[in-house]
């Protein structure tokens, strides 16, 4: 369990996914851009391939992100966030895409 106050330090935003790449050599990971309303895009690297075998339906898509995370290396890519996702028991899986009207960079309160 965490307090509200750890809770409140997630920086949770509306992003939209730019372009989407496969990394070499792996299963899972896709390297994507992501315009979170800053100056520039950010790279996140995600273990999401699987559902998304052709990676380009990605691009465009609104999603909501955690923001805030410690820059990580992952096989030499670094990721600079983290996109939210659900999956269920039996392999359901879906993003969590905010509604169409709500804008690029809008963060969580």
């Amino acid at each position: 369990m965490i307090s509200i106050d750890e809770f409140k330090k997630i920086d949770i935003v509306v992003g939209k996914i730019l372009s989407a790449e496969k990394i070499p050599d792996t299963d899972k990971l896709l390297r994507l851009s992501v315009d979170l309303g800053e100056v520039a895009p950010r790279q996140i690297v995600s273990g999401i391939s699987l559902y998304f075998p052709d990676c380009l339906e990605l691009v465009g898509k609104l999603c909501v992100f955690v923001a805030n995370l410690e820059p990580r290396t992952i096989r030499g890519f670094e990721s600079q966030g983290m996109i939210l996702a659900v999956s269920g028991e039996n392999g359901e899986f879906s993003l969590l895409e905010p509604n169409s009207t709500i804008k690029v960079g809008t963060r969580a309160k």
